[in-house]
């Protein structure tokens, strides 16, 4: 199902105020040479999720990174709903996955330049994972 108008600026909204504290969080937090991009985010039809998707860099990182921000998901959620007061009733939950579509990209490219031919061989490329 297709996102509504109001769903998309609602997660635009969210979206650029996230980038903004993660980062800040980042640099509080004394974490430096991570950047984190807040590539995407869902909002579902009643308001009250919002699935964020971050890309972190570097990667190998990211689920560190992705458990600590779990941990601070009610501190986020507040700084958020206190940026957004003024354009949102209500703050919807937050959510955070890591969005793996550059990896998957990257997978894709090496495989065309090398050998081994996806198109000929599509059992060489995994599935993409839906989230």
């Amino acid at each position: 199902m297709e996102e509504t108008n109001r769903q998309k600026k609602i997660g635009g909204v969210i979206q650029r105020d996230l980038a903004d504290i993660l980062q800040s969080h980042l640099r509080d937090a004394g974490r430096t040479g991570i950047l984190i991009s807040v590539s995407k985010v869902k909002v579902t039809t009643d308001l009250s999720q919002a699935k964020a998707y971050l890309s972190i860099f570097p990667a190998k990182n990211a689920k560190d990174i992705l458990a600590e921000l779990n941990e601070l998901k009610p501190k986020i959620k507040h700084e958020v709903a206190q940026r957004t007061r003024n354009q949102l009733r209500r703050m919807p939950n937050l959510e955070f996955f890591i969005d793996d579509s550059l990896d998957y990209i990257e997978n894709i490219e090496k495989s065309i330049k090398g050998e081994d031919n996806p198109i000929e061989q599509p059992d060489l490329l995994s599935k993409r994972k839906k989230s």
